[in-house]
C-alpha cells in the first residue's frame, strides 16, 4: 500500500473513531475532515502520528489542534456553505483547509510570519484557493472585511472577545476558547433576535491569543491543543 493510501484508511478510521463516535454528527464536517490531508500539514517528522488522537507541535511554540477539536468547532459553526468566516490563528493551515469545504471563503488571520507563509504554500499546493492567510493580530479581527457570518478562533482569550463578536454578521456565530483557569471553555456566541446568545460546547486546552485584546506575548502552558 502507498503512503498516499495509508493515510487515506488511517483519515477514515480517524472520521469513524475519533469524531462520528464522539458526537461529531454534522455529515458536512465529517466529510471535509475525511476529504483534507492531515499528513500534510505535520512536519514531515511527524506525519506517522497526523491522524492520532492528539494536538501536535508546528514550531514557534503552537500546535496543530486534535482533530476532534476542530471538527467541533465547525460543526457549532452550522455552515451552510454560503458563509465569509473569519478564522483567527492560522497555524499550519489545517483548519483553514476543513473551512473552505464547509464555506464559501475564508479569511485566516496569523500574527506569526512564518507559520502564514508556510500555511499559504501547504494550502497552495494542495490547490486550496479559496483561503486568503493574512498577517496580524487577531484579537482585533479583520475589520476591512467584516461582517462575518462565521467566526473560529483556535488560541484561548482572557475573555469574551468583544470586537471580533462586533465583526459578526446579523445571525452570525462564533466559537472561541475562553481561558478559565486551569482549562479553557470551548463556547459558542450566536446573534439571534438582536441579541447574543452563549453556550458552553465543552472543556479543552489552546495556546493563549496573543494580542492587544489577548494576552501578553509569553509561552504557552504546557499540555496545550
Amino acid at each position: 500500500m502507498s503512503a498516499e493510501a495509508d493515510f487515506a484508511v488511517r483519515r477514515a478510521r480517524m472520521v469513524e473513531r475519533q469524531l462520528r463516535r464522539r458526537g461529531i454528527e454534522d455529515e458536512r464536517v465529517l466529510s471535509a475532515m475525511n476529504e483534507v490531508p492531515r499528513d500534510r500539514f505535520v512536519p514531515k517528522r511527524l506525519r506517522e502520528h497526523a491522524y492520532d488522537d492528539s494536538a501536535l507541535p508546528i514550531g514557534d511554540d503552537q500546535t496543530i489542534s486534535q482533530p476532534w477539536v476542530v471538527a467541533a468547532i465547525c460543526q457549532a459553526l452550522a455552515l451552510s456553505g454560503s458563509e465569509r468566516v473569519l478564522e483567527i490563528g492560522t497555524g499550519s493551515g489545517y483548519s483553514a483547509a476543513v473551512l473552505s469545504r464547509l464555506a464559501r471563503e475564508v479569511i485566516s488571520l496569523e500574527r506569526i510570519t512564518r507559520l502564514g507563509e508556510a500555511a499559504r504554500a501547504t494550502l497552495g499546493g494542495l490547490g486550496i484557493d479559496r483561503v486568503e492567510v493574512e498577517i496580524g493580530d487577531g484579537s482585533q479581527g479583520w475589520p476591512h472585511r467584516a461582517p462575518y457570518e462565521a467566526i473560529a478562533v483556535h488560541a484561548a482569550t482572557p475573555e469574551a472577545p468583544y470586537t471580533l463578536i462586533g465583526q459578526l454578521a446579523s445571525s452570525g456565530r462564533l466559537v472561541v476558547p475562553i481561558a478559565a483557569g486551569s482549562v479553557d471553555m470551548l463556547t459558542l456566541f450566536r446573534r439571534e433576535d438582536g441579541g447574543l446568545r452563549q453556550q458552553t460546547i465543552g472543556p479543552c486546552r489552546f495556546v493563549p491569543l496573543i494580542g492587544v485584546e489577548g494576552f501578553s506575548d509569553a509561552p504557552p502552558p504546557p499540555g496545550t491543543d
